[in-house]
């Protein structure tokens, strides 16, 4: 293994995925090779099924791969158990989806705590209250998620996936159920948070224009992936 490999945040080597239905298996990823390290986003673009959000779930280990190994913060993720997976994932890894996945019950200060207090950090309160500032977000802390717009929304997302000081971000389309302008307001606070905290940025988008803004960019293409430049 390389020096660089052996730094990575996020690494897949041989990185297989199959599947079978009614008319054989199906090959999603075939032998993919990658590294992430800290602080550097990196996009990933691909047409629609091309297989970027699954290699983002065998990434953050809550998906198994056919064949390969997925590393993680220097642990093998590949051949731990679910629980394994769950400890490793705690404080180490944020995710914002499209669909942001707010749990509507509770108010924006309550969302982006709830990770913290479930993996007991000692100063929960604190941290949960300077996301949500840093955010823009301090005067609607005691919203619901239904008293907030979509790009609101998005940044509590943003907030509460930064909040625990990942040292990796997954980002699903994260900007698909939002219009332009406000899609390229919340690209900016993802490259914003990814600069002040270290943490790397893994961007999965269908849009060319956001993807520019990443250090790097890579293309989906039969199940392997391509450096664009």
């Amino acid at each position: 293994m390389s020096d660089q490999a052996a730094t990575a945040v996020s690494r897949a080597s041989g990185l297989s995925k199959h599947v079978t239905g009614p008319a054989g298996r199906l090959t999603i990823l075939a032998g993919l090779e990658l590294a992430i390290h800290a602080g550097e986003a990196v996009a990933i673009l691909g047409a629609s099924g091309s297989g970027k959000s699954t290699l983002l779930g065998l990434l953050a280990g809550l998906d198994d791969p056919s064949a390969g190994e997925v590393w993680l913060c220097g642990q093998r993720v590949d051949q731990l158990d679910e629980d394994g997976r769950a400890a490793l994932r705690a404080g180490r890894v944020g995710f914002v989806f499209q669909n942001f996945q707010l749990l509507p019950t509770l108010t924006a200060r309550e969302n982006v705590l709830l990770p913290l207090e479930l993996t007991g950090t000692p100063d929960a309160d604190r941290r949960a209250d300077a996301a949500l500032e840093r955010v823009g977000l301090s005067t609607r802390m005691g919203h619901y998620p239904r008293q907030l717009s979509g790009g609101e929304q998005q940044r509590v997302a943003i907030a509460r996936a930064y909040a625990p000081h990942p040292a990796v971000l997954f980002a699903d389309e994260p900007t698909g159920n939002l219009d332009q302008t406000t899609g390229e307001h919340i690209i900016d606070l993802l490259l914003e948070q990814r600069h002040s905290s270290g943490a790397a940025l893994v961007l999965v988008t269908h849009d060319p224009r956001l993807a520019e803004r990443c250090d790097r960019r890579l293309q989906m293409r039969d199940g392997r992936l391509e450096p664009l430049q």
